[in-house]
């Protein structure tokens, strides 16, 4: 006797070949690896697509971030590690990075602004230095 009863549609359909969430941790990891190896723009390739699945994922945002400043894209990071303080505004790693990204940019009010802020979430002695309060 064959079994008539009709299956179920899924919902959603699967994800298409190479973009499963195991897919993504393993670009996510492999970024990691090529902005320490030195090759921001590889890093970047590869969290694009992550982003995309992802776009909540603010740890894949501040490495793309990170990976914009290495490659002196200092738009592209300003504006990821904005999108990271809207989302974590208590993040003072976003606010001293953002900060630097200022200060690389030419904008000192700014930076001094966020090194500032990243001293007093964390009081790191470089985050400190950076903030020059005794000025």
């Amino acid at each position: 006797m064959s079994d008539t009863t009709p299956q179920p549609v899924p919902s959603q359909p699967p994800p298409p070949s190479g973009s499963s969430p195991e897919t993504h941790v393993i670009d996510y990891r492999a970024a990691e690896q090529l902005l320490a190896a030195r090759d921001p723009r590889g890093a970047v390739k590869l969290l694009d697509s992550v982003i995309a699945a992802h776009p909540e994922n603010t740890a894949a945002r501040l490495l793309r971030a990170r990976a914009f400043f290495a490659a002196a894209q200092l738009r592209p990071a300003a504006l990821e590690f904005e999108l990271v303080l809207e989302r974590e505004p208590d993040n003072a790693f976003a606010h001293f990075a953002l900060a630097r990204t200022h200060e690389r940019s030419g904008r000192p009010a700014q930076a001094r602004k966020h090194f500032r802020l990243a001293a007093a979430l964390d009081p790191r002695p470089d985050y400190l230095a950076a903030a020059r309060f005794e000025e």
